[in-house]
């Protein structure tokens, strides 16, 4: 049975605000009948302010008044009416200031292994602006002495999963093509 918000600040007011039996209440919010009793007594939630579930939309005084009257009531939960928000769309997400110098390198690593992949799908995956991809590709980034492409998946810029999907959408092989080994 779904319970209501902050059951023991409910609990708080429900004690203060009606004349529902002890059973009532706990039954209503999910606990023990001695822990209504004692929070009644003033042992226990001493602090806690009373939460008004009937000013937020989870009781109406009628389902209150139907209770008091008979005493084996019990009291039910209205149907919650809150609209949740959307989920945000995928897009530019935020890079911790210590994987932010790593962007150059997964973005390297992206060019010169899937080279199929458009601009776009390599700035949502790195988390970076196409003019930063472009720059790495010509080699006119600030740092592009230091740039070593290496996988952004290694470097926790994106996941395994969203990068073996953009390479199947963009048609390529998910197996990166076999690379020379640097000379040191």
């Amino acid at each position: 049975m779904p319970q209501p918000l902050m059951p023991k600040a409910t609990a708080v007011w429900l004690i203060d605000k009606t004349s529902l039996s002890f059973d009532q209440i706990a039954d209503f919010v999910g606990m023990h009948p001695l822990e209504i009793q004692a929070i009644a007594d003033g042992e226990v939630a001493q602090g806690i302010v009373g939460f008004d579930p009937v000013a937020s939309g989870q009781l109406t005084r009628e389902e209150i008044a139907r209770c008091e009257a008979t005493p084996e009531a019990r009291l039910k939960l209205l149907e919650s009416t809150i609209v949740l928000p959307k989920q945000r769309a995928k897009g530019g997400r935020y890079t911790p200031v210590s994987k932010r110098n790593d962007r150059p390198d997964g973005i390297a690593f992206l060019l010169r292994n899937y080279p199929m992949l458009p601009d776009a799908v390599v700035s949502k995956l790195v988390g970076t602006t196409k003019d930063t991809i472009a720059k790495v590709r010509d080699r006119t980034h600030w740092n592009s002495a230091n740039i070593k492409p290496r996988d952004p998946v290694i470097l926790g810029l994106c996941s395994q999963s969203d990068l073996n999907a953009a390479i199947q959408a963009a048609g390529g092989s998910l197996t990166p093509p076999p690379q020379a080994e640097d000379a040191a």
